[in-house]
């Protein structure tokens, strides 16, 4: 990796702030040397150097204020899969993208980043998906973050500097949301399920190296987009089973048929009797991986984790902090989900 020029001293203003990710972009951004305000309707975790302004990003009056003297926006703030609400998944990621786009310009920022999704995709025709790849969303959270990119390229035809940087699957310590659900079944030594033989090719991110893309991109003039995304992403099986193998709990990797289980999934999901969101059932056996020779090349930027290594670290922390975990309060990534009629299949030998 290439090294960095590292520009500290600048401002800069990370909205989602006190969030999973947000957090982390927060701790490296003051770790360089910058002056960070955090924009967000929590105050974070942990009181530190970042000062904290409440706002949401649907209130554009409050985004305005809080730019004012900013040199770069780093936009993190969106309703994930999970919140399964499409007025959210529209007031938040699309026109709350529009409000920041235009307090940024207004207040006369150098620089935007704004992080999208892999949601934005669905089901690619090929692998790996470049930065060129058609935007062809499948289902709600997906269209939305499509649509935010394109005002994205709107401002910047309109004069704004602005990087939309892509991730797929975000993991690292802390990480809980969904994967809460793997993790409390292979420490139970309960089976986790692959769909059809597993085969399908699917890349997480760690949280730390999607931050360092970010701070990357920010500091780097210009408008550009990147993927990002783990060094040679395994099959979903062999990721699991690297998992399983490494908590050596009895846990097992088995196969589910693909078209009954994803069906079930979504039956399931939308009567609320499993956490599951059309994402979910939609793309969990599917491959997709991106080439990220843009991203290396242009910001220096290279993964520092294979998938296994980013999903037993996450696995170890969970371990480490289970108990407490039934009174977290946060994002969706930063809490567990409850488990419903999951917890039947605990009890399959």
């Amino acid at each position: 990796m290439n090294d960095r020029s590292g520009r500290g001293g600048q401002t800069m203003l990370v909205t989602g702030g006190s969030g999973y990710f947000g957090t982390e972009v927060v701790e490296r951004a003051l770790a360089l040397g910058h002056d960070v305000r955090i924009f967000d309707l929590e105050p974070p975790a942990e009181p530190g150097r970042a000062t904290y302004v409440r706002g949401d990003v649907r209130d554009r009056d409050a985004l305005a204020a809080a730019c004012e003297g900013v040199d770069v926006v780093l936009h993190n703030v969106a309703q994930v899969p999970l919140a399964k609400d499409h007025e959210l998944f529209w007031s938040v990621n699309v026109l709350g993208t529009a409000n920041v786009l235009l307090a940024a310009r207004d207040a006369g920022v150098a620089k935007v980043v704004h992080t999208s999704s892999s949601a934005i995709f669905g089901i690619p025709d090929d692998n790996p998906v470049t930065e060129n790849t058609p935007g062809r969303p499948l289902e709600a959270y997906g269209r939305a973050k499509l649509t935010a990119e394109v005002l994205c390229r709107d401002a910047v035809r309109a004069g704004l500097d602005v990087t939309i940087v892509r991730p797929r699957t975000i993991l690292g310590h802390g990480r809980l949301g969904i994967m809460a659900v793997l993790f409390e079944f292979v420490a139970e030594g309960a089976p986790v399920f692959v769909l059809g033989g597993g085969r399908n090719r699917y890349q997480f991110v760690h949280a730390n190296d999607l931050a360092d893309a970010c701070l990357r991109a920010g500091e780097r003039p210009g408008p550009a987009v990147y993927n990002v995304g783990a060094r040679d992403p395994g099959t979903m099986r062999e990721t699991l089973q690297a998992l399983v193998d490494h908590a050596d709990t009895g846990s097992r990797v088995r196969s589910l048929p693909t078209g009954p289980a994803s069906s079930a999934m979504r039956a399931l999901g939308e009567m609320k009797l499993v956490p599951f969101a059309p994402y979910h059932w939609l793309l969990y056996g599917e491959s997709l991986w991106f080439d990220t020779t843009r991203a290396e090349h242009e910001l220096g930027w290279s993964s520092t984790q294979s998938n296994a290594e980013m999903l037993i670290e996450s696995y170890e922390w969970f371990l480490a902090h289970r108990r407490e975990l039934g009174s977290t309060r946060g994002s969706h990534h930063q809490s567990p989900v409850r488990l419903g009629l999951l917890n039947l299949l605990k009890r399959l030998p």
